[in-house]
């Protein structure tokens, strides 16, 4: 009895995991949102963002799709600068406008992210949880089932709160047009155009989740066993969480560069006020990407990716 109200008190509840999530998706944003300010100040400074064209930013947690505003606009991805890579841009931004520059557009993102991890991390504990007790702890299938269905719920909640979000961005609605705004588009395309989008992104963040933390269980659980540890400690669960991402990240890439694609076609196709020809399925995206790019161009960003998960990992 001893023994077992022990390990009872060992588990966290359910309110200390939503916090201990909150907590790693501020420190996560704070050391990943540097390396994509500079990889779209670059991109802005080779291939200028015109009014309408959309791009992805990325705060280490999730995607956001930014519009581009007028010419005249003095956001943070039109500033100026003449850099030669990525430790010159690096070097440059915090000489010329101050270290704050390389947190330029984290706040607004923040207010998606912060939720949409909390859910997704407090999901996987309880689910894995739920499942140890019916399928015994050391069921491999348990990290596979739980990281999956995690996944599927926090995309399918937030998926029509993007839409909203990035909508509010780009024309600064009030409430009440916004309210106007999406009744209308429901009225005239149904509830399912909430959910524009969807299908690709689940296709990229469930086959991830899962690849993820099966790969992260285990080799936690190798490491762990390799040092003689009963817990791991902060280097082994690092290590686990960044190989697993970068396994993961690499078979799942050509969803995330269609995913990408659609976003971003499906945004400037709307604020350009410009009619989709083309099927927007996933399958299509896919096809015209290898027609246009090779095969090569699926797997597009593969060095940044690896880099964004080696910089990213639970611990």
């Amino acid at each position: 009895m001893a023994e077992m109200s022990d390990s009872n008190l060992d588990k966290p509840t359910i309110i200390q995991q939503a916090i201990a999530s909150c907590c790693g998706a501020i420190i996560t944003s704070l050391f990943v949102t540097p390396l994509d300010v500079i990889k779209t100040r670059l991109q802005a400074q080779t291939n200028p963002f015109s009014k309408g064209k959309c791009f992805v930013y990325s705060n280490g947690l999730m995607d956001h799709i930014c519009v581009c505003e007028n010419g005249d606009s003095k956001a943070w991805y039109k500033k100026p600068g003449h850099f030669k890579g990525t430790l010159d841009a690096f070097v440059k931004i915090i000489q010329i406008e101050g270290i704050k520059s390389l947190w330029s557009g984290l706040p607004p993102t923040l207010i998606m992210a912060l939720p949409t991890t909390v859910i997704y991390f407090t999901c996987y504990d309880q689910l894995s949880e739920a499942l140890k007790s019916r399928l015994g702890k050391d069921d491999e299938h348990i990290p596979v089932l739980a990281g999956s269905l995690s996944r599927f719920g926090s995309v399918t909640v937030v998926s029509p709160l993007e839409l909203i979000r990035t909508r509010m961005q780009y024309r600064s609605l009030s409430y009440n047009q916004l309210y106007t705004c999406i009744t209308s588009k429901v009225a005239t395309d149904g509830w399912f155009s909430l959910w524009r989008g969807w299908s690709s992104t689940v296709l990229r963040d469930v086959p991830f989740s899962a690849i993820y933390w099966y790969n992260y269980e285990r080799f936690k659980k190798k490491m762990c066993k390799e040092v003689g540890a009963h817990e791991p400690t902060f280097l082994i669960a690092f290590t686990s969480g960044a190989a697993s991402g970068s396994i993961a990240a690499v078979i799942t890439l050509p969803f995330d560069v269609v995913k990408t694609h659609r976003q971003t076609q499906l945004w400037e196709s709307e604020t350009l006020k410009i009619p989709q020809r083309d099927c927007t399925s996933t399958w299509a995206a896919m096809r015209k990407i290898v027609a246009k790019n090779g095969i090569t161009g699926l797997f597009a960003e593969t060095e940044f990716k690896l880099q964004w998960y080696f910089s990213v990992s639970p611990s």
